[in-house]
């Protein structure tokens, strides 16, 4: 792709604008690290567009806090101050998600997988979000937590202009067939192959 000019041009009867503003599905695949990273990164991207950003993390402990949520939710509140860039809302299934909260009680993940999705899938249905990004969203799907064809039926009859990134190892044939853009990170070599652990900065 010389110069970011496309390799083919379809007879689909679009415009050259009207092609290059489709909505996109995204899936970042693969055992190489920095599937979520470059998904964050593309949310940086969008609220800098203005884009109204939407982050669901489908596995992670929401006691864990990763260095994007903090950047992320610091831009959110510099929206909210001075009009600037976009709107964003991150959510953590790990402890119940953030709108409906079971303190004090034992999780079942594979009941708030289930929710999460729900969630998501009213949001695309009213086009809350110009970008959501379904970090790790991949493993619910292989666990049978959620139902990958109604994921990908779903993800692929979306309506408006929203974008969606799924992010996460072992992705389902059936959504790579159906995204617009697959990249599989590659695992060659990494620090913890040698016993190193994760560090500051580069894992959180």
């Amino acid at each position: 792709m010389p110069k970011g000019q496309p390799l083919a041009v379809p007879d689909d009867g679009l415009t050259t604008r009207q092609r290059r503003n489709r909505p996109l599905l995204m899936v970042h695949t693969g055992n190489g690290k920095g599937k979520s990273t470059a998904a964050f990164g593309l949310a940086m991207r969008g609220w800098n567009q203005g884009w109204d950003i939407g982050v669901f993390q489908f596995v992670k402990s929401a006691k864990w806090r990763i260095g994007e949520q903090t950047v992320l939710e610091r831009l959110a509140e510099l929206h909210d101050t001075t009009g600037v860039g976009g709107p964003v809302e991150w959510h953590k299934m790990g402890s119940g998600w953030s709108w409906s909260r079971k303190d004090g009680t034992a999780e079942d993940h594979a009941a708030d997988a289930a929710e999460g999705w729900a969630e998501v899938k009213r949001r695309l249905a009213a086009e809350t979000h110009d970008l959501y990004v379904l970090d790790e969203f991949t493993y619910p799907m292989a666990w049978g937590w959620v139902d990958v064809e109604d994921v990908v039926r779903t993800l692929a009859s979306r309506p408006g202009r929203q974008h969606v990134v799924v992010t996460g190892r072992r992705a389902d044939q059936r959504l790579i067939e159906v995204a617009d853009l697959v990249t599989e990170m590659q695992h060659v070599k990494h620090p913890f192959d040698n016993g190193q652990k994760g560090q500051r900065g580069i894992e959180w």
